[in-house]
């Protein structure tokens, strides 16, 4: 599993053309020759650089949801919709498909953060309000996701 670490800003140019920084192609040395999977994001309006074996390892999580259950049939569609492959080019380039940058509402100013596993790739002022959006409650929903876990009790 990849951990990556970072948050870079770039340019997209009129292709929609986005230079990788040179802090997650090292982190991503073992992997660019693979490829990656874009998608959009579930729940912000940012897009999803998945490297091609942990889109592999979220594809496997998938196929185990039972597709005669509506529900996990409208979240494949959903989940999958608008997923492309990627390469990046020889000059460290990805381009991404004009759909997906619609989606994203990217302009020119690009924001590319990690996310444990996969970057996430905002235009910079979205990126920005969904920051300090979420700098409100950020106390409260650590508190909540981390603050209860049974490693941490102590006996």
């Amino acid at each position: 599993m990849i951990n990556l670490i970072g948050t870079y800003e770039c340019k997209a140019d009129a292709k929609g053309r986005l230079m990788i920084s040179s802090a997650f192609k090292k982190q991503l040395s073992s992997v660019l020759q693979d490829g990656f999977v874009i998608k959009r994001a579930v729940f912000q309006p940012c897009l999803e650089l998945y490297p091609m074996a942990e889109w592999n390892l979220m594809m496997a999580k998938i196929n185990k949801l039972n597709r005669f259950v509506k529900k996990n049939n409208d979240f494949i569609r959903r989940f999958t919709a608008g997923v492309k492959m990627v390469d990046v080019d020889a000059t460290g380039r990805v381009l991404i498909p004009k759909d997906l940058i619609d989606f994203a509402g990217i302009q020119k100013q690009v924001v590319m953060s990690s996310s444990v596993n996969i970057i996430e790739i905002w235009d910079k002022d979205k990126y920005e309000k969904a920051i300090d959006d979420a700098a409100l409650d950020f106390a409260d929903l650590a508190e909540e996701v981390m603050g209860n876990t049974e490693e941490d009790e102590i006996s």
